[in-house]
């Protein structure tokens, strides 16, 4: 069994846990791995049904996609499992680990190997996972071989060092001399001489994978694009009052809600039609254009964290279809359900601001795409209406729409027109439309 490909991009994985064990049966299609990527956290499945020989990856393993990870003795005739390729590994000499540990400091970031190799110390190995741990909080070898190990042998894992960085930094913050206190988790400064001003009180929150993936990813886009914003107000008068008048029928016909996001799709999606070099990416000097509109759409997780599903062939889905598509990412996303290919082939972003209140704002392009659109809250407001009879003041349900979109390749004249062109499809949404 060789480990399957994650997705557009990926070349490895982390292995999180190891659901099986050597000697036990595993039917086709049932989990053995939870493995962890850049972009979202899944469970690997077996291709074979039979009995699992030999497990050649320990948890903390980064693992390059095709790497051999397992043997498992077929029951199927005619099915085979992966010809065993040996793992092999570095032993260096004790006196050559200090050398080892500055050239690691060094090392910049290479292509993955086609199974991540480990290092040996005295009688212990250390996966690559843990080494660039022990790297980045200053770790030697020789402090790696005091610490207790819970794996297998004991084979010092991931928790196992991340608890001990934990230990050790709550026993620096106890200071023998009582001029710092520790309370609920919080480090409150209770100095015994007198001070100027008042005492200050922090919390420290170590950011989790997730994270710390969004921040990087937000920083290289800000980096790499030109970001420009431009602004439309757009009146969803009709698109309000045809979703509430159709959404109890909607509700009972399919046992789902409609909501927004899908009518905010769809109008993004005739616009692309209208203005196809909005749905671009560059490479190098050359402006790649996409034939498939793939619409990602921005979800807040429970845990604070953002996550972007992709609809693939937006423009092939009917209003209905849409909603279901919607609700289906979206439920998957909070449940930690997504695949990599969820994930993968975006061309276009939106993000509906407006579910949390927020009037306008100016979302951060992914990468590789070039622009994104945020949806603000519709509020209802006096406006003036033109009429026949002349202009009159009137109640309508407006909304802002915030495009941010890459000045390297999108001129103003194309973001603000692609913007516009969606605020009329919703302006000019049809109220008697035909729900089924």
């Amino acid at each position: 069994m060789t480990m399957p490909k994650m997705g557009e991009s990926v070349m490895e994985c982390t292995i999180i846990s190891i659901l099986k064990k050597v000697g036990e049966r595993v039917e086709a299609d049932e989990s053995v791995f939870e493995v962890a990527t850049d972009k979202v956290d899944t469970e690997v499945p077996s291709p074979f049904e039979g009995i699992i020989e030999e497990i050649l990856v320990n948890q903390g393993d980064v693992v390059a996609i095709g790497s051999v990870v397992m043997r498992i003795q077929a029951a199927v005739a005619g099915q085979t499992a992966a010809a065993p390729v040996a793992v092999p590994t570095v032993e260096v000499p004790p006196a050559e680990l200090v050398v080892l540990e500055q050239k690691m400091a060094e090392l910049a970031p290479v292509a993955a190997a086609p199974v991540a190799k480990s290092v040996q110390g005295e009688g212990r190995f250390y996966s690559p996972l843990v080494l660039t741990i022990a790297k980045a909080e200053g770790i030697s070898l020789a402090e790696l071989e005091s610490i207790a190990g819970s794996g297998a042998e004991n084979r010092l894992t991931k928790n196992d060092i991340l608890n001990y960085l934990k230990q050790i930094t709550n026993n620096k913050l106890q200071i023998a001399d009582n001029k710092y206190q520790i309370a609920d988790s919080k480090l409150q400064i209770a100095d015994s001489k007198p001070t100027v001003g008042p005492a200050q009180t922090t919390n420290l929150i170590p950011m989790d994978r997730m994270r710390r993936v969004i921040a990087g990813r937000m920083v290289e886009s800000k980096r790499i694009s030109a970001h420009v914003t431009s602004f439309v107000e757009a009146d969803m008068t009709n698109v309000a009052l045809w979703r509430n008048r159709t959404k109890e029928e909607f509700k009972k016909q399919t046992g789902e809600s409609i909501t927004f996001t899908p009518i905010l799709i769809e109008a993004v999606v005739k616009a692309i039609k209208d203005f196809p070099l909005i749905n671009v990416s560059v490479e190098g000097d050359n402006i790649l254009q996409k034939r498939d509109i793939n619409v990602g759409m921005a979800v807040a997780l429970p845990n604070g964290n953002l996550i972007v599903p992709v609809i693939h062939n937006a423009d092939q889905y009917s209003l209905i279809g849409l909603a279901k598509k919607v609700n289906e990412l979206a439920n998957r996303a909070r449940a930690n359900k997504l695949t990599a290919d969820d994930l993968a082939g975006g061309t276009y972003t939106i993000s509906n601001i407006g579910a949390f209140g927020n009037i306008m704002g100016t979302p951060i392009i992914v990468q590789p795409q070039v622009a994104i659109m945020a949806f603000g809250v519709i509020q209802k407001k006096p406006v003036v209406i033109e009429t026949p009879q002349g202009d009159v003041f009137g109640v309508r349900q407006m909304m802002y729409l915030s495009h941010s979109y890459d000045h390297r390749v999108v001129d103003g004249a194309l973001g603000g027109l692609f913007v516009k062109r969606v605020s009329d499809y919703l302006e000019g949404f049809d109220l008697e439309r035909k729900l089924f």
